[in-house]
């Protein structure tokens, strides 16, 4: 008898630098491809650039001393459609704001949430105990 996987889960602890985020979007990718989403295809490219600016975030917003954060990849029962994109830093004091007034076009940052939240069906955050805070993004699989 064959067992039926009713969800996929993926979690890694990164280093809280720009290469430590670089590798969660490339640990995404490669997770996709293995659950049968190629590089190519549009579930992988908006998670990757979900996973980049949450990620980038982690990185210069979440950041503490000898403290990584965490990719987190869940389909659960992937007829569902949906996946669960999760990064968990250690700074829960500085929740994700997202802009309410438009950038300044010459700006070469703050726009990451917009993007999320474009690619997003919804996402939010969550603290995460004892410090730390959970941002999370759900992507549709289709």
């Amino acid at each position: 008898m064959k067992t039926q996987i009713s969800s996929f889960r993926f979690s890694q602890l990164l280093s809280p630098t720009p290469r430590g985020a670089r590798l969660a979007r490339l640990l995404t990718v490669q997770q996709l491809d293995a659950w049968g989403w190629p590089p190519a295809c549009a579930v992988s490219e908006s998670a990757a650039l979900v996973v980049a600016e949450l990620s980038a975030n982690a990185v210069t917003h979440g950041r503490a001393q000898g403290r990584g954060f965490r990719l987190t990849l869940t389909v659960e029962a992937p007829d569902a459609g949906t996946l669960r994109v999760e990064v968990t830093d250690a700074r829960g004091d500085r929740a994700p704001r997202p802009r309410t007034t438009a950038a300044d076009p010459t700006a070469e940052s703050g726009r990451g949430l917009l993007l999320v939240e474009a690619l997003a069906t919804r996402w939010g955050c969550d603290p995460y105990p004892p410090s730390g805070k959970t941002v999370w993004a759900c992507l549709p699989l289709s």
